[in-house]
């Protein structure tokens, strides 16, 4: 019999807050965490709004020391981490540390540590000047690295990097790593700090940015006509999951099951999805094959909803393939017309909105969505939330190099 997989612990670094509850709380109400970027001086560029996390202090959370030595994108990874774990209940001091472990996500990784330590390199200081730190902190793996060594677990500890399915091919890995009964906790999801001067510059020269500056909030407008690219952001988002029976057993309190995931490859081009969106459909098929669900079952779809003129255009032509004629009842909305596009960090991020839709009855909007594209003939849950049952729930996350993850959560039952 396969193990059951359920979430016991979530957390959250986002442009809009850095804790779960004030995130949900800000989605619910339509907000934009969409800004002008203030971390890298964008003067020489075409684009000068991105997601920012504000008043970052690490500081906070864990140890001083700790934070100089790790990459941005780690200390965003690790802050929700501890969130998720807090949620959880866990004592790692009640479990075998050999049955629980992290898997977490990431498109990029340290890019702000190598860009730092090769400006120095380059600007005089050699061989001598660079930081003895620069490869622990750049590299992708440092994430469940200082995650697994904060909290002492000795289980599968791994990184993945597809791009923007990064956090769902993640937390797929985990969901298999359980159901193999090679562990029973994992901690799982996605983080990125790309907001540099070559992720910024890289993009823009890709033409995959919305250059809408003069009215930053709102430049995220997926499924709208007059969307002009994706808005780049940074956070992470992590969770707890866990076998069912371990999380019965110590009376967690169990937000939802982890029903099912698909996974697929566009196999067609480096950057743009496939025109008749083959692998994101099959990613879905697969996800509810997986949970063993009827496409009528799902009441709600978690895009990944980018604002990009194919991206959105494509996802929307997959769900038509795969719903049929329940595409036009499912409610559907985008968590990046609020916080823009969090690349490795999305999946984990938009799928604790799809696990509070379920628990709380309400789906989130998609903002901005002015003037419907006549492509994008669904209902996106425009504007304002919606109070609604939801039972089951999908989230997609597609991503450069034709990676595609497709996520399945529901209640318990």
């Amino acid at each position: 019999m396969t193990r059951r997989v359920v979430i016991t612990g979530m957390g959250t670094v986002t442009p809009l807050a850095i804790d779960v509850p004030t995130y949900w709380t800000r989605l619910l109400a339509g907000q934009s965490g969409i800004g002008f970027i203030e971390q890298i001086d964008t003067k020489e560029f075409k684009v000068h709004i991105g997601g920012e996390v504000k008043n970052w202090t690490p500081e906070k959370v864990f140890d001083t020391k700790a934070v100089r030595r790790m990459d941005r994108f780690s200390q965003f990874a690790m802050v929700a981490a501890v969130e998720a774990w807090r949620d959880s209940g866990l004592d790692i001091g009640k479990e075998d540390p050999f049955r629980c472990g992290t898997i977490v996500g990431s498109g990029i990784g340290g890019l702000t540590e190598y860009e730092e330590q090769h400006t120095k390199f380059m600007q005089g200081g050699g061989p001598r000047g660079v930081s003895p730190f620069v490869v622990p902190k750049m590299m992708l793996n440092a994430a469940p690295g200082n995650i697994s060594i904060h909290f002492g677990l000795c289980g599968p500890s791994r990184a993945v990097a597809t791009a923007c399915a990064s956090s769902g091919d993640a937390i797929t890995d985990a969901l298999r790593t359980i159901q193999l009964d090679e562990a029973d906790v994992m901690i799982t999801g996605g983080s990125e700090a790309a907001i540099t001067y070559m992720g910024l510059g890289g993009f823009i020269s890709a033409r995959a940015l919305s250059s809408r500056n003069d009215a930053p909030q709102a430049a995220s407008r997926p499924f709208d006509k007059d969307r002009d690219g994706f808005v780049l952001s940074e956070g992470a988002g992590l969770l707890v999951v866990e076998e069912f029976e371990h999380a019965r057993r110590r009376g967690a309190t169990i937000y939802a099951e982890l029903l099912g995931t698909g996974n697929t490859s566009d196999a067609y081009n480096i950057t743009a999805p496939h025109p008749e969106g083959i692998g994101a459909t099959r990613a879905m098929q697969l996800a509810l094959k997986d949970a063993k669900l009827n496409p009528t079952d799902i009441d709600y779809v978690n895009a990944h909803g980018t604002s990009t003129e194919l991206g959105d255009a494509v996802e929307t032509l997959a769900v038509k393939k795969v719903f049929g004629e329940h595409a036009k009842k499912l409610a559907i909305s985008s968590t990046k017309s609020m916080i823009g596009h969090l690349l490795g960090a999305s999946g984990g991020a938009e799928l604790i909105a799809t696990i509070l839709s379920i628990r709380d009855g309400v789906v989130h909007p998609t903002i901005n969505l002015d003037t419907p594209d006549p492509a994008c003939d669904l209902d996106y849950v425009p504007k304002t939330a919606r109070k609604m049952t939801v039972r089951y729930a999908l989230s997609n996350s597609f991503g450069f190099g034709g990676h595609n993850a497709s996520l399945v959560v529901g209640a318990m039952r």
